[in-house]
């Protein structure tokens, strides 16, 4: 079986085997979240399906070989609009909503990186970029403004597939007078009295947001790596910009050699926005949720596809975990995942072959072989499932939406006692209502027995 592993290539559109540039320091960087707000369902997928990817490349290489950087952007114009809503402090927004970030990905199991570094913390480094940009003649300055000169690079559009007149035409460009050309971004931008502003050659003010990333991970991955993850909504014109901006100013001809986007979720097959007012906050499941389902559900397709959020989802991710609880054993230490058995994780990522493959792998366990649990166990346990002891598991599902088999049981009891007393609409009202939570019953041989359908 082979045993690379094979990625989508953004750049390109293709699926590739994926060759480190130093198998002994693979590097990956991902877009993290601009804290204006909490966090939603949309932006939970990339966090897990990057969170899987660099689980795959830590057992691929080793854990002491992969450096995983994802940012978080303190200072963006949503950020200060947001604060002024809120009428609190951009500090103390940024703070908390940070603060509620690292709780949601410790409740959807994702490892932390290895560097999250915030963009207030990097200033200068994107000042010295935008100096060498400068100096290259990649960017101008224009009234405290300075710009990227989109028409200087000449590979602008590649990851995007795009053309700058398309792009002057799709109207998705920042309109200003200050620019020589409609397609040029900002780099640096004055502050306002009441927005945070640094010192710089061009006066009082603060980054362009595209120039964060760029600066970020020159700074902690250099000037060439292995891959750059996101959403597929930050391809254009983020990701476009990144690679502008960098290549010209670290005078490479690329910049990451993979790049990496998750499909949207989304709901009746629009996207999950704000605009579109439906969203969902990963805040808002915390209560009735488990982590796990909700991770479950999130990988049920594959990261490149959309996936269509409904309750039906959510409702069997819960009932598939709850199901596999019962070949739950604690392992001593973790069962090293053979290659064979990461086998899908490695084909792009493939979770619903590996989701398949983990009900397999559960049926085998029934049997009750200590080492076919084992091994079930350790499956789950590579991609965050199963992360909890039984006990807690079950103390969490009470008084939850889910059944627990004592409650099941309980239900069937009070069927049985129905059907003795002749009450049979009793009787058919219970078992239906077993049967929309997902439990299957039979009567045989005078008994009564039940399973997850």
């Amino acid at each position: 079986m082979n045993k690379d592993i094979f990625l989508t290539n953004s750049y390109g559109g293709k699926k590739e085997i994926f060759q480190p540039i130093d198998v002994n320091n693979i590097k990956m960087y991902v877009c993290g979240p601009t804290v204006y707000d909490d966090p939603h369902i949309g932006n939970a997928r990339p966090l897990v399906i990057f969170d899987l990817l660099f689980k795959v490349l830590k057992c691929k290489y080793g854990n002491d070989k992969v450096t995983y950087v994802r940012n978080i952007t303190d200072i963006d114009d949503k950020i200060i609009e947001s604060a002024k809503d809120k009428k609190i402090s951009i500090i103390e927004l940024t703070n908390k909503v940070n603060k509620n970030f690292q709780e949601n990905c410790k409740y959807l199991y994702c490892d932390e990186p290895t560097f999250q570094p915030k963009a207030t913390d990097n200033i200068k480094e994107m000042i010295d970029m935008i100096n060498v940009l400068v100096d290259k003649g990649f960017a101008y300055e224009s009234k405290e403004h300075v710009y990227f000169e989109v028409k200087k690079f000449k590979d602008y559009g590649k990851l995007s597939n795009k053309k700058i007149d398309d792009l002057i035409s799709g109207s998705r460009v920042e309109v200003s007078i200050n620019k020589k050309n409609a397609e040029d971004f900002v780099l640096w931008k004055p502050s306002k009295e009441d927005e945070p502003s640094w010192t710089s050659p061009w006066g009082n003010g603060r980054p362009g947001w595209h120039l964060e990333c760029s600066a970020m991970s020159k700074k902690y991955l250099g000037d060439k790596f292995d891959i750059h993850g996101g959403g597929r909504d930050l391809l254009f014109p983020h990701h476009e910009n990144e690679i502008a901006q960098s290549c010209c100013a670290n005078g490479t001809e690329s910049f990451s050699n993979f790049w990496v986007h998750n499909g949207f979720i989304t709901q009746s097959n629009e996207k999950m926005s704000k605009s579109q007012g439906n969203i969902l906050k990963i805040s808002d499941f915390k209560k009735n949720v488990n982590g796990q389902a909700l991770r479950l559900a999130l990988i049920s397709a594959h990261y490149r596809q959309p996936l269509d959020w409904n309750d039906k989802l959510l409702e069997e991710s819960q009932k598939t975990i709850d199901k596999w609880y019962r070949s739950y054993i604690e392992l001593d230490k973790p069962k090293l995942i053979s290659d064979d058995d990461l086998y899908p994780l490695y084909d792009d990522l493939n979770t619903p072959k590996y989701i398949a493959n983990l009900h397999k792998l559960f049926e085998e366990s029934q049997s009750g072989n200590l080492e076919d649990k084992k091994k079930f166990v350790s499956a789950c346990n590579f991609v965050g499932l199963l992360s909890e002891t039984k006990y807690e598991w079950e103390s969490f599902k009470k008084n939850k939406s889910i059944l627990s088999d004592e409650a099941i049981e309980k239900k069937i009891k009070e069927r049985n006692r129905a059907r003795d007393d002749k009450n049979y609409e009793l009787a058919d009202k219970i078992r239906d209502e077993l049967f929309e939570k997902g439990v299957q019953i039979e009567d045989k041989d005078g008994k009564t027995s039940w399973k997850f359908k």
